[in-house]
């Protein structure tokens, strides 16, 4: 793949084998963005996790700090008070079966998040393998499934990320836009290394977190150094 001529000069600001400190990097992320629009800035942790092995695979969600600066669209499926709860709390959509068939007939898919109590779970299972591939399929590992329909409508709204390594160990989650100030996207980036930190399976030995590195959506990647994070 031909990268352009911005990219080009933009990863000339970039050492290749340098690890930087997290705020040296989160300026360089900024100054090499080449995008026309407010770019997303992505972090990717490498852990040294075989998540072949069920107690070594890292799945949930968290509340970054500053948030993500993109408004998610919320789909509720629930019925009587955890329904009028969830339209309160600011919920995009909600409804039951309805919606359901909806998503079904029409290929509706107008939501990024979509949260259910558990009651409602047997109905969505007969349409998992939509929302499956889509990865929108409720899950309590991520607070998706909850009778507390108000305070998961209001933590996606606040910047609610999901992380899940993939299968080479591997986690990547969005911690902010090029327009954030260094400071809110140092708070977020410290908070989502600090919580992968906490979530080191026991049976782990030797170095956990590989590396760590962030770029923006089109932009070079920066190595960091783990020594400049507080765990």
């Amino acid at each position: 793949m031909k990268k352009g001529k911005k990219y080009t000069e933009a990863a000339k600001k970039v050492e290749k084998n340098k690890l930087y400190t997290k705020e040296e990097a989160v300026k360089l992320v900024k100054e090499t963005s080449v995008c026309n629009f407010d770019a997303s800035v992505e972090l990717a942790m490498r852990l040294n996790l075989d998540t072949k092995k069920a107690d070594q695979q890292l799945r949930g969600a968290v509340v970054l700090p500053k948030g993500t600066g993109k408004t998610k669209k919320v789909l509720v499926i629930a019925k009587g008070d955890a329904a009028k709860a969830a339209k309160e709390a600011g919920a995009d959509y909600v409804g039951d079966t309805d919606m359901l068939e909806k998503i079904q007939k029409e290929n509706w898919f107008d939501f990024d998040v979509m949260i259910a109590t558990p009651d409602m779970m047997p109905a969505l299972g007969k349409i998992g393998r939509i929302l499956g591939p889509k990865g929108l399929m409720p899950n309590p590992k991520t607070g998706t499934v909850t009778v507390d329909t108000k305070k998961a409508v209001e933590e996606v709204k606040k910047g609610r990320v999901e992380y899940r390594t993939d299968s080479y160990g591997n986690v990547h989650v969005a911690i902010g836009k090029t327009s954030f100030s260094d400071e809110d996207l140092l708070d977020n980036l410290q908070a989502f290394v600090s919580l992968i930190a906490k979530s080191k399976p026991s049976v782990v030995k030797g170095t956990y977190i590989k590396n760590i590195s962030v770029s923006s959506t089109m932009g070079p990647g920066v190595k960091i150094d783990t020594n400049s994070f507080d765990f």
